[in-house]
């Protein structure tokens, strides 16, 4: 029986950032792996191989509809399905490598297996059994699906079954438009399928500023995606080759079907904690199957916490990774400090979609006096050079201190472009602070400046 100050059970980005943050603060650490390969859900089958399956197909729509008015002229390049595949699979080689390696080191145990926790201090993988001072539950989530939808991953598939399909099918239609089903929408879309999204509600991406939401479906819909929007998804029937989605339009209650080669179903996820033996330990969960934890992280178990999309809050990688270290700050007896207000998300089509803090809709109910400050990327120098001039920056500011509350992004870059105002409105900074600090031309983040300054006296370029 192997002793550790921690046991982390879980290797994706909260995980394997917890690991080393404690390691660094001298504690004797492992992690329990069941997967081949560390990096979990997002390193594997999620952020990491999408991104290089939206960058390719990204590469293929620029050479097919701007290379030519650049004078870059020739055949446009054909689709090798299987090589970019194999790019994808190099990727995330790359990555989990590089996981595995910051193990080493940082002297961290890899305990290979699935966990589970017997008892408060005691971690068993396989027939072993270790001991630990604290458990850090960082198991991650699973694709959710619905009633009378049986995921094959072959024909009904989840975003981990469409990273590996064996060809680029004609029809596909994606159940769900959040960030998932978007995304791979895109992807397909770019490699020749007809992609027709069908969405429960009447707008796209839930929660999102409402103005974003507008002009990202628009764009989607120029790309070439098909929308079907208030559709109640009943059934998927599927053959080895082909399915029929069954769906009602809850505005008249009419039945429709839609035939595809492939069905992605993307309809969010859940936390996966089965086999852990939490019941029987007697930690407590919220109603939606979370771990509950209080603001150190822990759970009512004491020394046992959780982290990540175990627990509530956006199932992002990065907010896994703020709670890793500030579980492991706290373990380590210091304060560990994660800023739910600042959590950017990003969507990573084309253009892409940031945002962080309040929408004006949030700010509205809450009865919040705001102002808001807007600049199109019509406006910005770079982005019409570059063929990626849709879209535009919103920043929120309040109506009498001007310190920002939020900010709204769809254009070229957004999700990098989203950072500088995290970083602002984690100093408290006004709108007025970041209008007032100069911005390398031309660059796509003068759009930000000139959307702070549109908070005040006015734009200058629009």
């Amino acid at each position: 029986m192997a002793s550790y100050d921690v046991i982390i059970i879980g290797s994706g980005p909260g995980g394997y950032v917890c690991a080393i943050r404690c390691a660094q603060q001298g504690l004797k650490t492992a992690v329990v792996e069941g997967r081949d390969t560390l990096g979990g859900t997002c390193l594997n089958i999620g952020c990491i191989p999408s991104k290089a399956l939206l960058h390719a197909s990204h590469m293929l729509h620029e050479a097919e509809h701007n290379f030519a008015t650049m004078g870059l002229k020739g055949k446009s390049p054909s689709v090798d399905w299987k090589q970019m595949l194999q790019y994808k699979s190099d990727t995330i080689g790359q990555n989990t490598k590089g996981v595995e390696f910051l193990f080493k080191k940082n002297k961290i145990d890899w305990l290979k297996g699935w966990g589970s926790i017997p008892e408060a201090g005691k971690v068993k993988v396989g027939d072993e059994v270790h001991e630990a001072k604290a458990i850090v539950i960082a198991s991650g989530s699973e694709p959710s699906s619905l009633p009378g939808v049986e995921v094959d991953e072959k024909v009904v598939v989840t975003s981990t079954g469409a990273l590996e399909l064996g060809k680029v099918p004609k029809k596909m239609v994606v159940i769900g438009a959040g960030v998932i089903g978007l995304e791979l929408g895109s992807v397909y879309s770019r490699l020749g399928s007809d992609v027709e999204v069908i969405e429960f509600l009447d707008a796209i991406t839930p929660g999102m500023d409402g103005e974003v939401q507008k002009q990202f479906k628009k764009i989607l819909t120029k790309q070439g995606l098909k929308f079907t929007m208030g559709a109640a998804v009943q059934k998927v029937e599927a053959t080895k080759t082909k399915a029929k989605v069954h769906y009602k339009l809850r505005k008249d209650d009419s039945d429709h079907v839609a035939d595809a080669d492939v069905v992605l179903v993307a309809t969010g996820r859940k936390p996966y904690t089965d086999g852990l033996g939490l019941d029987a330990l007697g930690v407590e969960m919220t109603k939606r199957g979370q771990v509950q934890v209080d603001a150190h992280w822990q759970t009512n178990v004491p020394g046992i916490y959780a982290i990540g999309d175990a627990i509530e809050g956006p199932m992002l990688a990065h907010k896994a990774e703020d709670e890793g270290v500030a579980a492991a700050d706290t373990i380590a007896g210091k304060h560990g400090h994660v800023n739910y207000g600042v959590i950017p998300g990003v969507i990573y089509t084309h253009p892409e979609v940031a945002n962080v803090g309040a929408t004006e809709e949030t700010l509205k109910e809450a009865g919040h006096a705001f102002k808001v400050g807007k600049f199109s990327f019509m406006g910005n120098g770079r982005a019409k050079a570059n063929f990626s001039a849709d879209g535009f920056v919103k920043i929120i500011a309040d109506a009498a201190t001007d310190r920002i509350l939020g900010a709204h992004i769809i254009g070229p870059g957004a999700g990098d472009l989203i950072h500088e105002v995290c970083v602002a409105m984690e100093f408290g900074a006004s709108a007025e602070d970041l209008a007032m600090t100069c911005h390398a031309h031309p660059t796509y983040s003068e759009a930000v400046r000139e959307a702070a300054l549109a908070c005040g006296m006015g734009a200058i370029h629009m």
